[in-house]
């Protein structure tokens, strides 16, 4: 059963217990009421009777013509009949048929004729059952003549049953309209969970991370929908990155592989060429191990766990990369400008990227050049720069050097590494909210900036 089958089946079992208690409850109250109204009816009927006999026309009249003129006067309401006994018999009777001639029922009418107070009690007739009363009219002590009421109960009760009748089929007709409507409600609800199960399904037949649902509204089931893409995203991000880290490390692994493989099948007995080629296999290995260890930073940078973030102090960082720095060549090693600021940031991989940079910077200049790192807060935005004395970077490879694999000049014109440190440089700053970008430095050269916003340590 479908989870829209089992909402709207839930949905009318409730609703369907609180229509049978409602009309129920109406038929158990209008019942009630109906026996409250006639036996009120008699006792009214009674009141009637003695107010009548005390009237000024009616006291001078002897018993039996007492009874016969209130007859005359008073005539039943619907579903009643009056008859008066005399001498155990009766005599006279309302002028309108009844439903039924109780006045022939000669054991009624003993049972009625033998009461010598007023009296209620119950029958039954051709018409069903009948609620009846004997009310006595005493003459010197004895017993003139009986007035006999008589309410025939169940064509009363008829007319609340044909009302309960009516309100239990406009329940039900209410209970299919909620049924259709749940219905229909249950399927609008629902579109979004279904839409995120063909989705899910046709990811699953055709491998094809790229549909996406169309969220509309602001309840939970289109939350829950627009998690599933968001979840998408992260599935189609993830499997991106796999498939680049496979194709980067096949194109960029193979090519040294390949060189180690050749020079082991060529080397001799020889001892210096032994050496030659030890040595050049354990350089390429090397490279092997550089260019893994980057693949693996690069594919690492896609995940949560990427960045530690903790309290790092630009001032210090900054100092402390230029600091580090120096070993890498002999240049004119400059602090630029430091921010006195804590940030909450990863220290270890914007050391990382600063390192980078300052190492490509080493690359494209002399000894005679100057290397300059410099941190600053500015429009709620941190930026690390390092900049550089060297030929620059020309206007239309400004963007492209930080793609995978893109070699840029060194001074000498070989291109050195294999392209990813700017790759990583990029990942680094993309991962703190933030990008990295090239320009002109003042006065000449190169200058690279990473900037993320501002989020002071707590």
């Amino acid at each position: 059963m479908s989870a829209r089958a089992r909402i709207v089946g839930w949905m009318l079992a409730v609703v369907g217990l609180a229509l049978s208690v409602s009309v129920f409850a109406t038929w158990t109250i209008l019942l009630d009421r109906m026996n409250d109204r006639v036996g009120a009816e008699l006792v009214n009927e009674a009141e009637k009777l003695r107010q009548y006999a005390g009237s000024p026309a009616a006291s001078a009249a002897a018993p039996e013509d007492l009874l016969k003129n209130y007859l005359q006067v008073n005539v039943p309401d619907r579903n009643e009949t009056f008859f008066v006994i005399v001498d155990g018999r009766v005599r006279w009777r309302s002028f309108a048929d009844p439903p039924a001639r109780l006045d022939e029922d000669d054991a009624l009418v003993a049972r009625m004729a033998a009461a010598t107070a007023p009296v209620q009690d119950w029958a039954e007739s051709a018409a069903g059952t009948v609620r009846w009363a004997a009310v006595p009219v005493l003459s010197e002590g004895r017993t003139a003549g009986t007035l006999a009421i008589v309410v025939f109960h169940d064509r009363e009760r008829r007319a609340v049953v044909d009302a309960v009748g009516v309100l239990g089929l406009t329940a039900l007709a209410a209970l299919a309209l909620a049924g259709g409507v749940g219905w229909f409600v249950a399927g609008r609800v629902l579109a979004p969970v279904r839409m995120v199960r063909l989705t899910a399904e046709r990811i699953s037949d055709s491998s094809d991370l790229s549909r996406r649902l169309t969220v509309t509204g602001d309840d939970d089931v289109s939350a829950l929908a627009e998690t599933f893409n968001h979840m998408l995203d992260r599935l189609e991000r993830a499997f991106a990155v796999q498939r680049e880290f496979l194709d980067d490390a096949g194109h960029e692994l193979r090519t040294p592989i390949t060189v180690v493989r050749g020079h082991l099948e060529l080397m001799g007995d020889d001892p210096a060429d032994r050496a030659e080629t030890l040595a050049l296999v354990t350089d390429e290995l090397d490279r092997m191990n550089r260019i893994v260890d980057d693949l693996l930073t690069l594919a690492k940078s896609e995940q949560p766990g990427f960045l530690a973030l903790g309290e790092v102090e630009l001032a210090d960082l900054t100092v402390s990369v230029v600091a580090k720095a120096r070993a890498l060549g002999e240049r004119r090693w400059r602090v630029d400008e430091v921010a006195e600021e804590r940030v909450l940031a990863d220290r270890q991989r914007l050391t990382q990227a600063l390192m980078q940079l300052v190492a490509n910077a080493v690359r494209h200049t002399g000894p005679d050049d100057l290397v300059a790192v410099g941190s600053a807060v500015r429009d709620g935005a941190v930026e690390l720069w390092v900049r550089d004395s060297g030929p620059g970077v020309p206007p239309a490879d400004r963007e492209r050097i930080f793609e995978r694999f893109v070699r840029g000049a060194g001074r000498t014109g070989s291109h050195d590494g294999a392209g990813l440190g700017l790759a990583i440089v990029r990942s680094i700053a993309e991962a703190h909210g933030g990008t990295v970008r090239a320009g002109d430095a003042d006065g000449g050269g190169a200058r690279f900036s990473i900037v993320f916003p501002c989020e002071e340590a707590p």
